[in-house]
């Protein structure tokens, strides 16, 4: 057997070999405890990003990483346990509207989520831009409210997959992100951790998306449902588009606000569809419908009959949230001003880009640059078209939440540049694209 010292690892993956379980448990230890310094760590990384894992690494991997800490233990909860987890997009509010959704018809979902970075938004600071709303809860609370209420939406905390952050971090500075062996880790160490059963995954692709290519999407959708069926769980991989925003709203108050309007049954078409789809699979998976049509008339039912509003309301009560933001979206933070982009010319809207229209929420201050920053939750873009929309000469096409006047000018440069009309005709895009697994 090779000694597990740090060099020898190193130098096994440098030249091509297969790791063993033993090595990777070494490698996941070391960046858990400290005992593998910074540099070790990251000369490791970079072979696994040249050299890459197979599929049974990557299970080790996995499974290491999820075990670095806590392992939360919901088994007393009746029923199937099904959580979701998205790549992350522009205008992705899904989780909000879904997680109530399901739990009404009667699957209990413990969502652990994550906060922006970049040009994506996250689950965590949307959340928070509800006056009051904790996402700090221990996993003893976590564990309670899922038992009681069926849901909660919490962040990571400091026991679940330590390693995950010691290591992230360093692949953010060593250019060592992109790599699917080391995604599928980090992502799924994180929802095995949670006590989960099973795991629906939207993973998308486009220009908004962290994977730009279907074939790379597709790739990544397949490693994480195999992976995550090795660690012994149902998953399924849902493939969507992302080139223009989903929803009309980005910027964290205003998605929140955009979530009420899809339990209250008007959501925008595109966000329903994601939505619907996605429930529709965790119900499948959670053993409360037969098949995803019978799954998508029971969503649509509890939010027809009000259920699934009444669900959001407990949950952010439970969580320290004013539950009167759900009746009364205003008393979400406001910006001071509301400024229309106004398109000089008319016609159909061919494409709104959706990183440009992110870069514009983040100028905003409705996301990070840096993990450090502080977010604005007032702040975003609201109103914006729809690819296959007709818009009149002098019409808007969005309207911009600000509250710094030279981040106004500059997030009004970058949308009106972001829609581009023409005189076609155009048909929307198709959002669903295949089911992995």
């Amino acid at each position: 057997m090779v000694a597990l010292f740090p060099q020898h690892i190193i130098a096994r993956k440098r030249d091509g070999h297969a790791l063993s379980r033993e090595e990777i448990g070494a490698f996941v230890r070391g960046a858990t405890d400290g005992s593998w310094a910074d540099y070790q760590l990251s000369a490791l990384l970079m072979a696994i990003f040249l050299r890459g894992m197979s599929a049974e690494e990557t299970a080790h991997y996995t499974d290491a990483m999820m075990r670095s800490g806590t392992v939360a233990d919901l088994s007393a909860v009746p029923g199937v346990k099904v959580d979701k987890h998205s790549t992350g997009g522009v205008g992705d509010k899904v989780s909000i509207p879904l997680a109530p959704m399901v739990v009404a018809c009667g699957v209990p979902v413990p969502m652990i989520s994550g906060r922006g970075l970049g040009h994506s938004g996250g689950t965590l600071d949307k959340l928070e831009s509800i006056p009051g709303f904790r996402t700090d809860l221990s996993l003893a609370a976590y564990g309670a409210q899922v038992a009681k209420i069926g849901c909660a939406l919490i962040g990571q905390t400091k026991d679940l997959a330590p390693a995950d952050k010691k290591l992230y971090a360093l692949r953010d500075v060593t250019a060592t992100v992109e790599c699917i062996p080391l995604i599928c880790g980090s992502i799924l160490s994180k929802k095995l951790a949670e006590g989960i059963d099973a795991l629906v995954l939207d993973v998308k692709f486009g220009r908004g998306a962290f994977m730009k290519t279907k074939a790379d999407a597709k790739q990544l959708a397949q490693a994480l449902v195999d992976v995550g069926r090795a660690g012994g769980k149902q998953v399924r991989a849902v493939l969507t588009a992302m080139d223009q925003p989903l929803g009309r709203c980005v910027g964290n108050a205003l998605e929140v606000a955009e979530s009420v309007a899809c339990l209250r049954g008007e959501g925008p078409e595109d966000l329903m569809e994601v939505t619907y789809t996605l429930g529709a699979h965790m119900l499948v998976l959670g053993g409360v419908a037969k098949d995803t049509a019978v799954a998508r008339q029971q969503l649509e039912a509890v939010v027809a009959n009000g259920k699934a509003l009444a669900k959001l309301r407990e949950i952010v009560v439970a969580q320290g949230g004013d539950g009167r933001v759900i009746d009364e979206p205003a008393k979400l933070p406001q910006a001071k001003q509301q400024v229309p982009v106004v398109s000089a010319t008319g016609g159909y809207v061919q494409s709104v880009d959706a990183y440009d229209v992110a870069i514009a929420a983040l100028r905003l201050g409705a996301g990070r640059a840096k993990a450090e920053d502080r977010i604005d939750p007032a702040v975003g873009i609201s109103g914006l078209v729809k690819v296959g929309e007709r818009v009149p000469a002098g019409g808007t096409v969005a309207i911009i939440h600000a509250n710094d006047a030279a981040a106004l000018a500059e997030a009004q440069a970058l949308v009106a540049g972001a829609v581009k009309l023409g005189q076609e005709k155009v048909k929307a895009p198709a959002l669903i694209d295949e089911i992995i697994g």
